[in-house]
Parts: C-alpha cells; sequence; structure tokens
C-alpha cells in the first residue's frame, strides 16, 4: 500500500479524541484538574499515603480472595504444615494455613496486606490529627472532616472483620470478645449478636459474613468515600501554611502536572516498597502458632491489632460496675465497649462545631493555623492522645505482669490511675508549651493585604 493511500493513525486518534470530548467534555475538566494547585509541605503526604496503602491492600485482597475459603465447615488438614496435619480444622483456617505453605507468594501477600493495614489505619489517624491540630476542618470543610472521620470509623470495621476472619485462636478470642459487648447493648443487643452469628457464639454463619462485609460492602462504601472526600477537596481550595505569600484568597504549592504528579507516584512507589519490605522480611499474624479456634480455650497474651487495642485496654481497665434500670442489666462491658466510644466518635464528629460555638469563629480559613497559636486546641488533642495511648498499653497488662513480675492488679490500679491523671497532666504541659513559643516567636506572621495581587510571587500560584 502506498502512503498517501495509508490511514492516518494521528489523525483517526485525534478525531476520536474530540468526538469524547464533544460528548464528555473530558478536555476542559482535565486541563482544570492538572492546573490545580496543592501545597508541597510534607504533612499533607499522610493522606497521599493512607490512598495508597488502601491501593495495595485492595492488590493484595484480590489475590488472597482466590484461595481463602470463607467457610466454618470441619475438615481435617493435610498441608505442608507438619504440627498440625490430621488436625481437625476449618475451610477457613485450613485455606489460611494452604495460603502460608502451599500457594506460591501466598505469606507474601498475606503479610503484605496486614501491613497495608496497618499502616491504612495508622495513616488515617495522623491524617485527621494533622487536620485537627491545624485546625483544618474548619468552614468550609466540616462535611470533609464528617466524611474522613468516616472513613476512619469504616477502616476500624474492615481491619477488624479481616482480622477475625482467619478462625485462629486469636481471631477467635477477638470475635468472643466483640460479642460480649454487642451483647451488652441494652435491648437489641442479643438480636444483632443473633443475625451476625445466625444463633449462639460461636456459631457457623460468623465467617461468610465478615467475609462478605470484608470484601464488598465495607470497602465499597470506602471507595465511595473516598470519591466524595477528593472530590470536595478538588472543590475547595487547598488549605496552606502561613508564608510565603499565602492568603485566604490563593493556594501557594505546585501544579498537578508535572511536579506534583512526579512526586505523588514517587511517594505510591515508595509506600508500595516499603510495604513489601515489610511483608518479605517481618512477620505479622503467624497464625499456624496460634492453632485453631477452640471456644473453650483463651490463651493469654492475646492482643488485638494496635487499631482495636485501646478498646481492649478500656475493657480490662473498667471497674466491675454494672447498671439496673428497672428490669433491664446494662452490664460490665457496655460502658468501655459502647458507651466510650460512642462518646469518642460523637465528640468528633460534631467538633468543628463545637469549636466555632465557643470561639465564635464562624468565618471562612483556608490558611491553617499552627498549633502553637491555638494552645487550648492543642492541649485537648494532646490530652484526649494520651489517654487513649494509655488504653493501647493496657491492652498487655497480663503481658506486663509476666515480663516484669508484678501482680496484675497493681499493673490495672497504675493505669487506672494514670489514664486520669496523665491526661490532665499533659494538656497543662502542652497548653504551657504553647505559650513558651508564642512569647518565644511572637504572634502568627499578618497575612499579606489580600487587596493586594499575589501572583506576582513566584511560590504562590492563584487556585
Amino acid at each position: 500500500m502506498s502512503r498517501r493511500h495509508r490511514p492516518d493513525r494521528g489523525s483517526r486518534v485525534g478525531r476520536t479524541a474530540r468526538w469524547f470530548d464533544d460528548r464528555l467534555g473530558v478536555a476542559r475538566t482535565g486541563r482544570t484538574l492538572l492546573d490545580k494547585i496543592f501545597p508541597n509541605h510534607w504533612s499533607f503526604l499522610l493522606g497521599e499515603i493512607a490512598l495508597y496503602s488502601f491501593v495495595v491492600l485492595l492488590a493484595t485482597g484480590v489475590y488472597l480472595t482466590f484461595f481463602f475459603d470463607a467457610s466454618a465447615a470441619p475438615v481435617t488438614y493435610d498441608g505442608s504444615y507438619a504440627p498440625l496435619q490430621g488436625v481437625q480444622v476449618s475451610a477457613a483456617y485450613n485455606s489460611v494455613l494452604d495460603l502460608s505453605f502451599d500457594v506460591r507468594a501466598g505469606l507474601m501477600m498475606r503479610q503484605v496486606h496486614h501491613w497495608a493495614a496497618l499502616l491504612f489505619l495508622a495513616a488515617i489517624v495522623m491524617h485527621i490529627c494533622r487536620v485537627f491540630f491545624t485546625g483544618a476542618f474548619r468552614r468550609p470543610r466540616e462535611i470533609n472532616w464528617v466524611v474522613g472521620c468516616t472513613l476512619l470509623v469504616l477502616a476500624l470495621g474492615n481491619g477488624f472483620a479481616g482480622y477475625s476472619l482467619l478462625d485462629d485462636q486469636l481471631s477467635g478470642t477477638g470475635i468472643r470478645i466483640a460479642d460480649s459487648v454487642i451483647l451488652s447493648i441494652p435491648v437489641a443487643g442479643t438480636w444483632i449478636s443473633s443475625l451476625l452469628f445466625g444463633g449462639p457464639f460461636p456459631g457457623t454463619e460468623i465467617i461468610p459474613r465478615l467475609f462478605i462485609i470484608h470484601v464488598l460492602l465495607l470497602p465499597v462504601a470506602i471507595i465511595a468515600l473516598l470519591g466524595v472526600h477528593l472530590g470536595i477537596l478538588v472543590r475547595h481550595k487547598h488549605t496552606h501554611f502561613r508564608g510565603d505569600g499565602a492568603t485566604e484568597d490563593n493556594v501557594v504549592g505546585e501544579r498537578v502536572w508535572p511536579t506534583y504528579a512526579a512526586k505523588a507516584g514517587g511517594v505510591f512507589f515508595l509506600t508500595a516498597a516499603l510495604l513489601c519490605l515489610l511483608g518479605g522480611l517481618f512477620q505479622i499474624n503467624p497464625v499456624w502458632l496460634f492453632g485453631p479456634f477452640e471456644p473453650e480455650n483463651v490463651s493469654s497474651a492475646s492482643q488485638p491489632d494496635w487499631y482495636i487495642g485501646w478498646l481492649e485496654g478500656s475493657l480490662r481497665l473498667m471497674p466491675p460496675w454494672e447498671l439496673s434500670l428497672g428490669d433491664y442489666l446494662i452490664p460490665n462491658p457496655f460502658f468501655p465497649g459502647v458507651l466510650l466510644p460512642g462518646v469518642t466518635f460523637l465528640l468528633l464528629y460534631a467538633w468543628p462545631w463545637i469549636e466555632a460555638h465557643f470561639t465564635k469563629d464562624h468565618e471562612p480559613h483556608h490558611v491553617l493555623d499552627r498549633p502553637r497559636d491555638r494552645p487550648v486546641r492543642t492541649a485537648l488533642g494532646v490530652a484526649t492522645l494520651t489517654f487513649y495511648v494509655i488504653l493501647f498499653a493496657a491492652g498487655a497488662t497480663d503481658v506486663l505482669a509476666v515480663t516484669f513480675g508484678v501482680s496484675v492488679n497493681r499493673i490495672v490500679w497504675t493505669f487506672r490511675t494514670l489514664a486520669l491523671v496523665a491526661p490532665v497532666a499533659a494538656a497543662l504541659v502542652a497548653r504551657k508549651v504553647c505559650l513558651e513559643l508564642q512569647r518565644r516567636d511572637g504572634p502568627p506572621e499578618p497575612l499579606p493585604d489580600e487587596a493586594e495581587p499575589v501572583a506576582d510571587e513566584p511560590a504562590a500560584v492563584p487556585s
């Protein structure tokens, strides 16, 4: 075929692109997104690390789903792990052992998936702390704060559901504790427990139901909320710190293309590489050592993953109190297992409006605070983190008692005292440090006159 009769592929691609653009308007939207400005402060990468960890979670989770059998049906293990050969186990636990010893790259994928879940939750918590201490939740971003808190709740639930699927002794103990907390809910507790377990604990339905929750319901909800979260972020002007010409009417940073895209891509590959390194070199959750779950047994030194550890500690520190209301008894686990988390997340959700009410500040804010310039907010945040760190440490009272040769009762009372005293002391210290830093550095620099043009500043790029 002569050259002049060959199809013009470039023209065909161009015509196809224009055809789609005429109907979808993607070029204009794409140019808008590529021109979006993002601040270049390192703390803004915490949210991205959470997103990239979630991508790794999805990729490894798909691989694991091909081999996992979400069933509590009894089978006899005959795989490569000799100490458990001939032992009757559930189909779920049997498939996890096969993944760990007989499926190529199965153990690697399991461990990468587990480390990614831990990093995902850690990045979300750190991101929320950054937003809280810098005041990025203020108007007009209250809705995005609510979305972020909901993402944290869903991630906690999905982490616990995935952790509980393996049907080993450790995860089974966690499900037993969760069932006790559910049963403590007045009126509705027994109905909720029956719905989840298909009858009395442990039942045979909890694993397939947790599987659907873990691989379908909660991931879809998380993906949807991530889309909403990022959509609101694009819709709003991005927050930024003071300095370098930052005002309430511009955004100081880098355009998405090419600088920010290159940086974000590098962070993604670094995050994935770190998770692969952890999954390949650092053992986590060796279920073959814990053995299959047997309801009549509870092993010592049973602690959940860190993001649930504070609930474990609250259950251990709660005094043996119960409350009777007429014919209804509110059991002890209700207070640390239901009431405390409920109050925690209620205050977390409502915080933007609580602060606005007390400070009488209802103006929109795009420039972030330095934590030192908000000593009361910083002190309250430090006190809250201190309280939950103590609860997390209290989840290991039995391990600490054995390690240091001290009675469990003494350790429990020590943690109870710390849970009441340490947050107050931490708040006072944090407030004092903030005030001293203010005296040393002086008040925050005033924002540039917003009436003056700031586009001449090389570091300030209007949104």
